[in-house]
């Protein structure tokens, strides 16, 4: 799967990206250190090996159109080949995170992005496992991956084709990785900067 999904970069031109690299770059305000998801802990005695911080310092990768679309491939081509279902309908269970095949859910679609962004060269830490509530669905919790980089911090999201920044989705941030170790989740506080409005040129 990794070498398919590597191998359908070649495949793919690389789009204008000098409009969405222009976006505001504004990182999330993060709160106080919280208790990781159950999912993870699960994940985490079942696959030890995928949990380990790394030894590398965090740092942020600076994008550049390539690594952008690179991106977007990664993320459509998961988005494609995993069809959501349910942990009850797979596992007989609530909530169980693994690596899918050909059916996952959001947590389990999140892992797969992970670890192919992982593959194809991107730092742990800037791969973040991000859960958050969707006000659209009576508040329905989802899972998302959050990618940092230096123009910012996208969102990869099994629901859209798009990749967004942060800020631009309706979601309500409730915690995340820290950049510094997979095993400490951190909050993110309620009230977010956003970008400042512009003027529309004449």
């Amino acid at each position: 799967m990794i070498a398919a999904a590597l191998a359908a970069l070649e495949l793919v031109s690389p789009g204008p990206a000098s409009a969405f690299l222009a976006r505001p770059a504004i990182f999330a305000t993060l709160g106080a250190v919280a208790k990781p998801p159950s999912g993870w802990l699960q994940f985490c005695s079942e696959n030890p090996g995928e949990c380990r911080p790394t030894a590398e310092e965090p740092r942020d990768v600076t994008l550049t159109p390539d690594l952008l679309q690179q991106l977007f491939s990664i993320n459509s081509y998961v988005n494609d080949r995993v069809k959501w279902t349910s942990d009850a309908e797979l596992y007989g269970k609530t909530e169980h995170w693994a690596y899918p095949l050909d059916r996952g859910d959001c947590e389990d679609i999140v892992l797969l992005k992970r670890r192919l962004l992982a593959n194809a060269g991107w730092p742990l830490g800037t791969l973040l496992i991000t859960t958050v509530e969707d006000p659209a669905v009576q508040n329905e919790r989802h899972a998302v991956l959050t990618v940092r980089t230096d123009r910012g911090e996208m969102i990869l999201d099994n629901q859209t084709p798009e990749i967004l920044m942060w800020y631009e989705t309706s979601y309500r941030y409730l915690m995340r990785q820290s950049p510094a170790d997979p095993n400490i989740w951190v909050s993110l506080v309620a009230e977010q900067p956003k970008p400042a409005p512009t003027t529309a040129a004449r």
